[in-house]
């Protein structure tokens, strides 16, 4: 598939309320196409849609708890009878969380298990079928580096990254042959909330990259470049595709550093 053009086509982004799901919102916005702003924080979606109006763009903010399978059903409904068909579906939001998996709640693994795999599930099979029938459509997923690379810290986080890889490369497959794509971001560090929000989690801890990461104006850049050059799957930074060989030939010596790291993070905290 060669460029395409986005001008004044739906892109739904969840997650949009900060960091790359609000980047990428400006960014979008920018280039034209009209922004769907799904997260929990009413104030902040509110806040961004002025800011990219008054910049000249189209966004509408639709606040919806994605960690509710009700919620979703009625924002599925909602976007469907106030706007029609969906574009472009960026599935961003997503809840982290660090430290031994021990000591992880039932109730904070679940809520990350609701956004970052129920989440893009419902809602790529919801809008993924019309967008076949119409042989246009891209739907991108904001995955990690720790869906290749299992880490201590990060268990279940990591899983559900892995799931999402899985999910993207099948229908990617699926998709082959027609104008309708399902790509991956696979990021690493990223400088956002996200530490923060992981932190704020019953027993979470400090994540300890959060600082050290590429901004979040880079990811939406590449979200965009995505639109425009359909593939399967980019890295973010790119240095970041030898990850997978990594696990493959030190997998073993990650095994005795890796606890050791998250030994001393845990003292520190």
């Amino acid at each position: 598939m060669g460029a395409r053009n986005w001008q004044d086509k739906i892109a739904l982004i969840t997650g949009a309320s900060s960091g790359i799901g609000a980047a990428t919102a400006r960014r979008l916005a920018e280039e034209g196409l009209r922004v769907l702003l799904v997260a929990r924080r009413r104030d902040r979606l509110e806040a961004l849609a002025e800011e990219i109006r008054q910049a000249g763009g189209h966004a509408y903010p639709l606040p919806a708890d994605l960690t509710q399978e009700v919620e979703r059903s009625r924002l599925c409904e909602e976007i469907e009878q106030r706007f029609g068909d969906v574009d472009v579906l960026v599935n961003n939001a997503g809840l982290g969380w660090y430290g031994y998996g021990s000591e992880m709640s039932w109730q904070t693994a679940r809520e990350m298990l609701q956004v970052n795999g129920e989440t893009v599930v419902q809602l790529t099979l919801r809008f993924l079928g019309r967008m076949r029938q119409r042989n246009s459509g891209h739907i991108i997923n904001v995955g990690s580096i720790s869906g290749s690379i299992p880490s201590q810290g990060i268990a279940v986080y990591g899983a559900t990254k892995s799931f999402l890889d899985n999910f993207t490369t099948a229908l990617y497959r699926e998709l082959a042959g027609t104008n309708v794509c399902v790509s991956v971001v696979r990021a690493g560090a990223v400088r956002t909330e996200f530490g923060e929000a992981a932190l704020r989690q019953e027993n979470g801890g400090h994540v300890p990259t959060e600082q050290v990461g590429v901004s979040a104006d880079t990811v939406a850049w590449r979200i965009w470049r995505l639109l425009q050059h359909p593939r399967r799957v980019v890295y973010v930074p790119g240095w970041l595709r030898v990850v997978p060989w990594v696990e493959l030939t030190f997998g073993w010596l990650i095994d005795r550093i890796g606890p050791l790291l998250l030994k001393r993070q845990a003292v520190g905290s």
